[in-house]
């Protein structure tokens, strides 16, 4: 076995308010899986909440815990899991818990929207993170800062992020890999039927095209290119030029595997972007247009009721 072998790790898991219990399960279970594979007690885990009493997750089950932030044990990294939301019940006690740990140098990490948290706590400055990305948009907009990449996961020194569900997964299985080999963390993966680890460099969901797994290499390129510039849009050129192609050829690609023209795909990022912005923050309806490349009010609001069904308006009057 591996000399690692010698020294145990342990992580802490503080809960708050709806966290996602997927996100949870899938940290652990892959630790617990990693112990079995190596037939060694290698990772031990403990759970938190704010005041040592049970915490509710979104899918309503209440999950006693261990500890409470006074009484907190030493762990070798401490991760926030939040889920459906940022506001919850001594959350004053959670951000200082951070900023104290921070102060001590720990190691932090966030699951799913944990992040978030992180970042109110001051403990993202100067590092690479990432949040579920149906959060991205309002983390950019509250935190524009803070490079927020939109990956699987990240791990930037002593700061562990990911977007939650199974790539909770996938961040553990990189801490396996750093900490045995590739060839455990390969087990471990085997046992959950996960057929390929995603690295740190994977992008997560881009769009109203959820998988692009399998299709041109190219087109991916161009969707990320289209992902990553929403504010001021490339032209179909720029676009095509990036990646060796003529426009007709990008054209032939979108119609081929997406069924759609690079400009009516590129229109739905933009407006799924703006729906985001308009879900997740207090940013005026005509900031919101201009973060997503509409210099006119009007052709903003007739493209986004195209899209969705009703106007900007109606929809930030629907979500506040």
């Amino acid at each position: 076995m591996p000399e690692a072998l010698k020294v145990s790790r342990t992580f802490a898991f503080l809960l708050v308010d709806k966290f996602p219990m997927f996100s949870l399960a899938a940290a652990i279970d892959t630790m617990r899986t990693a112990n079995r594979m190596a037939e060694e007690p290698f990772y031990a885990w403990t759970t938190v909440s704010a005041t040592g009493e049970a915490v509710t997750a979104s899918n309503g089950l209440q999950i006693n815990v261990q500890y409470s932030l006074a009484e907190l044990p030493a762990a070798d990294i401490f991760f926030i899991c939040a889920g459906l939301t940022t506001a919850f019940e001594d959350k004053p006690k959670v951000i200082a818990a951070l900023r104290n740990l921070g102060r001590r140098g720990a190691a932090l990490g966030g699951l799913n929207i944990g992040s978030y948290i992180l970042a109110e706590a001051g403990q993202l400055e100067g590092h690479r993170c990432t949040i579920h990305w149906e959060n991205r948009a309002g983390f950019q907009e509250r935190f524009p800062q803070i490079d927020c990449t939109g990956n699987v996961f990240e791990i930037d020194r002593k700061r562990y992020t990911c977007a939650g569900g199974t790539t909770s997964i996938d961040l553990m299985l990189e801490i396996i890999r750093q900490d045995f080999d590739p060839g455990l963390a390969n087990e471990v993966a085997n046992q959950f039927h996960h057929e390929r680890i995603r690295s740190q460099t994977d992008r997560q969901r881009i769009g109203p095209e959820r998988d692009l797994t399998g299709k041109s290499e190219k087109l991916r390129k161009i969707v990320e290119l289209m992902a990553d510039n929403l504010e001021q849009p490339k032209s179909a050129v720029r676009l095509a030029k990036a990646v060796g192609l003529s426009v007709r050829q990008v054209e032939r690609l979108f119609l081929r595997h997406l069924n759609m023209t690079p400009g009516r795909y590129y229109m739905s990022l933009r407006l799924e972007r703006a729906r985001e912005l308009l879900r997740q923050t207090h940013s005026p309806i005509l900031d919101v247009a201009l973060a997503t490349g509409f210099t006119s009010h009007s052709y903003f609001a007739q493209s986004y009721r195209a899209q969705f069904g009703r106007s900007p308006s109606d929809e930030r009057r629907t979500t506040y």
